[in-house]
């Protein structure tokens, strides 16, 4: 049994040292998690709703503690930590008015009785594996809609953010859930698999990168139990030869640098037509000089450090294997000296096939940029990767847009004229190497129910 301490990444302090479980401790946890579920599954879609509108009410009446836990784990600009915990909250309040309804019986009349029911039953307890780089709103959008389906949820967090998944343990019961209900699990990744293992653990959900969501997939599927994979991506975002190139700049910066350029659906390859493509980059360019990277506890900050200087590490490595092959660097490009794991805004132009920069997920504030032909060779130059989470479209043509957006783009999410990140109203997944599974937008709710059929006769 190991210990897990957790470092600031802005200066390399120690904040805290936990305890690992150890394996009967955590498989103890699992039975306890059972139990509670064989409760709270009796409990009507109402009730339900009503704990988790609560958990919606104790997120805000623990904002500031929680947002500020999440930038000294991780690095996040404290505002953004208070966004993502909004962003929670809002997933509560909207699990509570629409999951009665979503999860609600339905008719039918099958030839073979009186009427039939399908009624969404939950399975049990479902398993967790969860990032760091959104400490509060990775989990809630796994164990809210999970905990509303009836399901008992597990939490194994990023070790770098062990204190945020405790403390959001904590706040879950403040806002009534019964105990065990929700459970952080301290393991290390052979542990891990043994929960996966456990004959209580029914599903499993994991966020991260496809290497992970493959091992967790084979771990799972020999056992038959049904797994979301939400993974990694190398997300393309298309500017076409009619984009407002001023916005189409400040969008695609915007796409790429939030959160400190980590997050799954970050635009990553910017794929701009031949036509305008030079007065693009430039624009483009100028807006990643003017960021100030700095204290992500300081209101004039645009970009605070990466998680952990192991993963900036990994990142320089993969720019200079880009340039050595072809990449050239328009700005940044290099690990500045002093404390923290900060790593500059950075632009690659001359991106090519055989880059990491082209192939591969860059998960830090790196923007690659692709020239293509025209806007026909910036589809084909999108959907040109293994993975297909989200992208963009940029273009005065909002219809057209659109129609390339249904018809085209080979990704579970497209952004057109804007960025986002998630909404609780809209299905979040991805195909190919991004996993499969959708979390929010009334599907979520659903994936690790089992919809039952009952046929129901005449009794005489």
């Amino acid at each position: 049994m190991g210990t897990i301490t957790t470092i600031n990444p802005a200066n390399g302090s120690e904040l805290e040292t936990y305890e690992e479980h150890d394996k009967e401790t955590a498989l103890g946890k699992v039975d306890a998690c059972h139990e509670a579920f064989l409760a709270w599954k009796l409990k009507s879609l109402q009730e339900r709703a009503d704990i988790i509108s609560a958990i919606g009410k104790a997120l805000r009446d623990n904002k500031e503690e929680l947002a500020q836990l999440m930038t000294d784990e991780v690095g996040k600009l404290i505002g953004d930590s208070r966004d993502e915990v909004e962003l929670c909250a809002s997933i509560c309040d909207y699990t509570a008015k629409t999951g009665p309804d979503e999860l609600a019986d339905e008719k039918r009349n099958p030839d073979n009785a009186d009427h039939g029911i399908v009624t969404y039953s939950p399975i049990g307890v479902v398993y967790g594996i969860q990032p760091w780089n959104f400490p509060a709103y990775q989990v809630v959008r796994y164990a809210i809609a999970n905990l509303m389906a009836g399901n008992g949820v597990l939490l194994k967090h990023a070790s770098n953010c062990t204190g945020s998944g405790l403390k959001l343990e904590e706040i879950f019961r403040e806002g009534g859930l019964p105990e065990n209900l929700f459970t952080v699990l301290l393991l290390d990744h052979d542990l891990s698999d043994d929960i996966i293992a456990h004959e209580k653990v029914r599903g499993v959900t994991l966020t991260g990168s496809d290497k992970a969501g493959k091992h967790v997939a084979e771990k799972a599927g020999k056992l038959l139990k049904p797994t979301v994979l939400e993974l990694g991506s190398n997300d393309a975002y298309l500017v076409l030869e009619d984009a407002d190139l001023d916005m189409a700049a400040e969008v695609c910066a915007q796409a790429r640098l939030y959160n400190n350029g980590q997050t799954c659906i970050n635009g990553k390859r910017f794929i701009v037509t031949e036509k305008i493509y030079d007065d693009f980059l430039e624009r483009f360019v100028s807006r990643f000089e003017a960021i100030k990277t700095g204290d992500p506890n300081a209101d004039d900050s645009d970009m605070g450090p990466m998680a952990r200087s192991d993963l900036r590490d990994t990142l320089q490595e993969q720019v200079d294997e880009s340039v050595e092959k072809g990449a050239k660097i328009e700005c940044g490009g290099a690990i500045p000296d002093g404390d923290g794991a900060y790593y500059p805004a950075t632009v690659l132009s001359n991106v090519n096939k055989g880059q990491p920069a082209y192939d591969d997920e860059l998960f830090g504030p790196v923007a690659s940029v692709i020239k293509a032909k025209d806007d026909e060779d910036a589809m084909r130059l999108a959907n040109d990767s293994r993975y297909g989470l989200g992208g963009g479209i940029l273009s005065s043509d909002t219809e057209r847009a659109v129609e390339l957006a249904k018809k085209h783009f080979d990704t579970g999410m497209v952004f057109v004229n804007v960025y986002g990140v998630a909404d609780p109203s809209m299905p979040f997944g991805g195909v190919k190497d991004s996993g499969y599974g959708r979390e929010h937008g009334g599907l979520g709710v659903k994936e690790f129910t089992n919809a039952k059929s009952i046929f129901v006769g005449s009794p005489s």
